[in-house]
């Protein structure tokens, strides 16, 4: 709802413009953003500057704040499609700019009619935009539900109210209007802004995800292509091979082997069950279970299968990879310990054109052997990651100059897999774009609890499936790296 109301001399300078100030004075009405007919959309910014510091192409844009909201979106999406940052960005640097042009020109003194948008990086809406997806299904469900106590009240089996009732069959109709595309389980698809913001919170205390590579799924099985690479000792990529030819020569023809990597979205069930008192009495509560509990826990089970799944009705993991290489353990090498020289070997087995990208993943139980391994120079030696010697300040976070990452998802000290060097730009993450929430009062009627689950379907496997051969050198390369068993 819009109100405005203008001074004497603001009505003298509309009129100069040709604007009706009855459109503007002191009206009351529910704005539709309306784009102006034969007004040009600016392509860049020094189009836009040019036509809004000229007040004949500007009046008829600032006939009414409909009109300015249509040009405004116009603008925005010409320059990136909507839901996006960019988008975001576009629309609040032009009205930066419009108002400080209005400011001066007089016609707007009062600066809070503009209504800016918020691009705290911390907002709400630019934190979800990071995994939010405009394509996805449950877009079409944003503008109902903004928040999880909305939802989640909405979707509770123990509201029989008729209000919820059709909430809850305007829910299914989306569902339905996209067939198989979403699969049904009996739960009430997820709106997609609630499901971004899962995915955003679960990305904070994820190993897998942030570094992956993110692959939308539109159908429950996509195939992605890759280069069948085995070996650069003649060839790269899979077969193109690069002659040196004299000028007329014949010219030799060489072409790449393709395969595919196929994900097929496996089922994720996050289920938990919970007191009927944070649905009738304590929503605020139930969102803040909601926007912390869920997203930990779906990291949790997404990363334990990225990392070490079989792919057998789950993900295959990185630990699993037949493209994966394994350093062997030096000889004499102690139970449970670690080397500097296992460090270094491992490091010597990275896809060189991956060095820039790896990290290390380790198990937070070979903390001890990194901070005390040494280095050893015939009788003596000294500590290698850990040298001030006083104990005082953080350990360092990087080993040969990338980052270290400890879990307690990857194999306990001593076990193949408990040091592992990797790249996951070469890990695929399948994302069907489609949550689904149920619950149920009656499995756990007893005990007054709601049983309430939350369904993701996601797929994950390595994108390489073979070690490579270097072209001058017998010790394949991959960017899966791990260090073997020392038992």
């Amino acid at each position: 709802m819009l109100t405005k109301t203008l001074l004497p001399g603001q009505r003298a300078r509309l009129a100069a413009l040709g604007v009706d100030a009855r459109r503007v004075g002191r009206v009351s009405m529910v704005t539709q953003l309306i784009a102006p007919k034969n007004v040009p959309v600016p392509k860049n910014s020094d189009e836009l500057a040019e036509m809004v510091f000229d007040t004949a192409k500007m009046a008829p844009v600032m006939k009414d704040p409909a009109t300015l909201g249509g040009w405004i979106k116009a603008y925005g999406d010409a320059q990136q499609g909507p839901g996006t940052v960019m988008n975001r960005e576009v629309k609040e640097q032009i009205q930066a700019t419009v108002a400080e042009t209005l400011r001066e020109q007089g016609l707007d003194p009062t600066p809070r009619n503009i209504n800016r948008l918020n691009l705290d990086p911390d907002a709400p809406q630019a934190r979800r935009a990071k995994g939010y997806n405009p394509k996805a299904p449950g877009r079409k469900l944003d503008k109902q539900y903004q928040n999880w106590s909305d939802y989640m009240s909405t979707i509770w089996a123990g509201n029989q109210s008729m209000e919820a009732l059709q909430a809850r069959s305007d829910i299914t109709k989306v569902m339905n209007s996209f067939g198989s595309t979403v699969p049904s389980d009996g739960g009430f698809l997820i709106p997609e802004a609630l499901r971004a913001e899962l995915l955003r919170v679960s990305l904070e205390t994820a190993v897998v995800r942030p570094l992956a590579r993110i692959i939308p799924m539109d159908s429950l099985t996509v195939p992605f292509p890759t280069i069948d690479a085995t070996s650069n000792a003649t060839s790269v990529h899979g077969g193109i091979v690069g002659y040196w030819t004299e000028e007329g020569g014949a010219l030799t023809d060489s072409a790449p082997k393709f395969g595919r990597v196929t994900l097929t979205a496996k089922k994720l069930t996050v289920y938990s069950e919970v007191p009927n008192e944070l649905f009738q009495d304590s929503l605020i509560s139930l969102e803040a279970f909601m926007n912390e509990a869920y997203p930990e826990a779906i990291s949790w089970f997404e990363d334990t299968a990225f990392i070490s799944g079989s792919g057998v009705y789950e993900p295959l993991g990185f630990l699993n990879a037949p493209a994966a290489v394994t350093v062997p353990k030096e000889s004499g090498q102690g139970a449970a310990t670690v080397l500097w020289e296992n460090i270094v070997k491992a490091y010597s087995r990275m896809l060189p054109g991956s060095l820039g990208r790896a990290v290390w993943i380790c198990n937070i139980d070979v903390f001890p052997e990194l901070a005390t391994m040494a280095l050893s120079v015939g009788t003596g030696g000294s500590a290698v990651w850990i040298g001030n010697g006083d104990g005082a300040g953080a350990p360092p976070v990087t080993i040969l100059g990338r980052p270290v990452i400890f879990t307690e998802k990857v194999n306990a000290l001593g076990a193949e897999g408990d040091i592992n060097f990797v790249d996951l730009g070469y890990y695929l993450v399948g994302d069907r774009m489609a949550m689904q929430a149920e619950t149920s009062t009656h499995s756990a009627f007893s005990t007054d609890k709601t049983a309430m689950r939350v369904i993701e379907r996601v797929d994950g496997r390595p994108w390489i499936q073979s070690a490579i051969t270097p072209q001058n050198s017998s010790k394949k390369l991959s960017p899966f790296v791990k260090v073997a068993v020392r038992a």
